[in-house]
This record gives structure tokens, sequence and C-alpha cells, in this order.
């Protein structure tokens, strides 16, 4: 059985949820999704300009799990550039399914 997600802060509320190549109708794009938790590593790291530990403890993770997921987000971003894919944001904070769960993020109000 896998460990239960730990609840990551996020302090971000994007009004745009979706950047796709110029010219091409939505419907003839492959879709690359990026979750509220990697498009927060993006900013933390890449726009704020944050060490990873400093990243890490705002979203209240590890250094090693901070880095993974910006790893990821980062192959996500390269892929929908380079290949001329849709980038979508998912904004939804609980990934759960059908059955109750704890939320794995927790939006939180920006410094």
């Amino acid at each position: 059985m896998a460990r239960p997600k730990i609840c990551r802060k996020v302090a971000l509320n994007p009004t745009i949820t979706v950047f796709k190549p110029r010219g091409v109708p939505a419907c003839e794009l492959d879709i690359v999704t990026l979750e509220m938790d990697e498009l927060e590593a993006v900013r933390l790291a890449d726009l704020k300009g944050l060490y990873h530990a400093n990243a890490a403890e705002q979203m209240h993770i590890s250094r090693t799990t901070f880095g993974r997921v910006l790893e990821g987000a980062h192959k996500k971003i390269a892929n929908a550039l380079l290949h001329g894919k849709a980038l979508v944001f998912n904004m939804k904070t609980d990934k759960s399914k059908s059955r109750e769960e704890p939320r794995p993020l927790k939006p939180s109000l920006p410094d």
C-alpha cells in the first residue's frame, strides 16, 4: 500500500488555465496536464528564484520531494513547448475519486 500523500501548501491562484500553440485548433492538440503543486514548484524555483530547501519549506514538503515535483513539471513544460501540445493547469485541489480522502493540496493566500 502506498504512503498517503502529504498536504502541500500552494500559494497560487492563476486566472489562466490553458496555454496552446497559436493557430492550431484545440481539438487537434494533444494535452499535457500540469498539476497545481507542479505549477507552484515552478513559481517558487524559477520565478521567485528560491533554493529548493526554502521552496520545499514553503510547500511543507521535503527538499527531495520538491526536486522530484519540479523535475516532473520541467519535463511536462518542455514536452508541451517542443512538441506543440496544449499545456493545461489542473486547478482541482482534491484528487480523490469516489471515496472520501484528505485533500492533498491546500490553497493559501499569496505572500
